[in-house]
């Protein structure tokens, strides 16, 4: 597989360095392309990819070209690739529509479209893709395959992308959110910054990993570390007097809600 990236920010190298490090895609089958040439040449030294003069010519080069543009600059992008056709186009641009990149492409290219999260730079990312109308199931696992190297990847329906995005596009902001509370509150009551927060992202991290660890759905979980009339009963009952889900599911409701507008706009 001959494999292109269109933009070297944060989310293309992650992308990238994961599929490297998993023997996805070969180094020297590699090139990338980025408006600064700057940040071209560090994917370049420090992945030992090649770095080509222009999008086209990424293009051109590749079977699979990871877009890695932001939304802002996208049009253009689409533009400088225009008359190419062939290869396989994974956009991770928020808020392009498959049938938008379809259009601007002709349809001359199978399109893609993936919303991934930050947890990816760690390779524990977490995301949903899309195929559009030409693209294959052989596409769909190749894609998934690309994806799983930086984490997890389920495909999904288009119109599904926004609670994607709203779950765990947006979700690890929640997530850091609710640790800043927690190291705050601690630091209330008497802790260190530092001690508070070691404390909130292994608690974190640990629960998470429980959940994926045994399988057990989190309700049964919560349910096993509550005893009555406990510490955890009494912060348990503190949340739902201010009625902590519903705060969730307006929270994720309306990133849902902006993903569809700027989908639209």
């Amino acid at each position: 597989m001959r494999l292109g990236v269109i933009g070297c920010g944060k989310m293309g190298r992650a992308l990238l360095e994961g599929i490297l490090e998993k023997g996805v895609a070969e180094r020297a089958a590699v090139v990338v392309h980025d408006a600064f040439p700057e940040a071209a040449a560090a994917f370049g030294e420090d992945l030992g990819v090649a770095v080509s003069r222009s999008n086209r010519e990424v293009v051109e080069a590749s079977d699979v070209v990871l877009l890695c543009v932001k939304p802002q600059g996208f049009a253009e992008m689409m533009g400088e690739i225009e008359g190419t056709a062939g290869s396989l186009l994974i956009s991770i641009a928020a808020g392009i529509t498959l049938t938008a990149i379809e259009t601007q492409c002709q349809r001359k290219h199978r399109v893609i479209r993936v919303m991934p999260n930050t947890p990816s730079l760690v390779g524990r990312g977490a995301a949903g893709f899309a195929l559009g109308q030409d693209a294959t199931d052989a596409d769909g696992d190749l894609a998934r395959g690309l994806l799983e190297a930086v984490g997890y990847a389920v495909e999904v329906n288009e119109d599904q992308l926004d609670a994607v995005t709203a779950i765990s596009g947006s979700g690890p902001a929640y997530i850091f959110l609710m640790i800043e509370s927690i190291v705050t509150a601690g630091v209330r009551q008497g802790l260190s910054a530092d001690v508070a927060q070691a404390l909130a992202v292994e608690t974190v991290a640990g629960a998470a990993e429980l959940v994926k660890a045994t399988g057990e759905s989190p309700s049964q979980l919560r349910e096993n570390v509550t005893s009555p009339n406990g510490t955890t009963f009494a912060a348990l009952e503190s949340f739902r007097n201010d009625h902590f889900p519903d705060v969730i599911d307006r929270a994720v409701a309306a990133a849902a809600d902006r993903s569809r507008e700027l989908g639209r706009g």
